[in-house]
């Protein structure tokens, strides 16, 4: 190898490296930009099976009469939205009344408390409620910051979120084209493949959508029943919370067990520790029998694909890592039996005679 040869080959790799760390470097940067264009994409995938579904209806000769796709997308959403506008008028005012009947119950609720650590020789003196604020490790002025940050999150979220409905809408309308420009970027040969391997994965996501309501419901049905049985007031109420709180993994859980809890305690303590023992017990069910079986079932990733990928995933990015890992595992399955099931067929034609 000559100078200039060796010279060459090592200025390609310089800047293919510098080319790669600032890829790498623009994506870190565009990281949360990029989660919203994902989170886009996997509903937009999710949900085309379903507007497509919406766009054909049967007439009485047999014929198809399609729709136009915007309104099957408007649809959509319109129930979406008129669901969780219904759950806000079921949930909102009971949980209102019944944090108001809490409130009122705090200051004899605490003194229970001092009268049990006071018998068992815990604590030595009783306190006021306000002194034991005034003591609390939190100052006011860390108290007024964490609030800041929870109105600035809860906003984020909001448009986040909006954000995410408002892409996703145009990413089903404009589907078909998005695709076709997608899939140019493949030899005309392997277009047949993209497309084939892009519909197992809009099935796959779409059957992970199913399964998430699925879970939703057993959790909904399986807490009604459970709070019902445990005589806890409202339980179809907090039954409906469980059901939302299904839907986020890891926290949405146990913020749906605190207004089960309380609502108990306001009831006696030891309902209270009736429903969070409940609420341990189906989380424990959900976790390790319900997740890995349904999604098994449902999306075709395997119990160890589902709890390894819900692992890294909550590793990675935490709550929303946790609902993007299954979704995800099923996109990379379809990806890698595609890549071996091609590596064989061209093996099989390299032995052919």
């Amino acid at each position: 190898m000559t100078d200039r040869e060796f010279t060459r080959r090592l200025s390609r790799v310089v800047i293919t490296v510098v080319l790669t760390l600032a890829v790498l470097a623009v994506v870190w940067t565009a990281r949360q930009a990029l989660i919203v264009v994902y989170v886009s994409v996997l509903l937009a995938t999710g949900l085309g099976p379903i507007v497509r579904a919406i766009e054909q209806r049967a007439t009485a000769r047999g014929t198809r009469q399609r729709i136009p796709r915007w309104l099957a997308i408007l649809i959509i959403y319109i129930i979406v939205v008129g669901t969780l506008f219904v759950v806000g008028l079921l949930v909102v005012p009971p949980l209102v009344t019944q944090a108001r009947e809490l409130w009122t119950a705090i200051p004899e609720q605490f003194d229970r408390v001092q009268t049990f650590l006071i018998e068992r020789g815990i604590l030595q003196q009783r306190l006021t409620l306000q002194e034991a604020m005034r003591r609390a490790p939190a100052t006011p002025q860390e108290a007024v910051g964490t609030l800041a940050t929870a109105v600035t999150s809860t906003v984020e979220g909001l448009f986040g979120v909006l954000t995410i409905l408002i892409l996703t809408f145009y990413l089903l309308l404009d589907s078909d084209a998005l695709f076709a420009g997608f899939a140019r970027l493949f030899p005309r040969a392997e277009r047949p493949r993209v497309e084939e391997a892009a519909n197992k994965i809009s099935t796959k996501v779409s059957a992970w959508l199913s399964g998430q309501m699925i879970l939703a419901g057993t959790i909904g049905v399986s807490a009604a029943v459970g709070l019902y049985l445990l005589n806890v007031p409202y339980f179809y109420v907090l039954a409906l919370l469980a059901a939302i709180g299904e839907i986020i993994p890891v926290v949405g859980p146990i913020l749906s067990a605190i207004p089960a809890v309380l609502v108990a305690l306001a009831v006696s303590p030891q309902k209270g520790l009736f429903v969070l023992l409940f609420w341990i017990a189906q989380q424990q069910v959900e976790n390790h029998v319900l997740v890995p079986k349904v999604m098994e079932r449902q999306v075709g990733v395997s119990a160890v694909t589902v709890i390894v990928a819900l692992l890294i995933g909550g590793s990675l990015l935490g709550i929303l890592g946790a609902i993007l890992a299954v979704p995800t595992a099923a996109i990379l399955q379809v990806v890698i039996q595609e890549t071996l099931d091609e590596r064989d067929r061209l093996e099989e034609r390299a032995h052919m005679p």
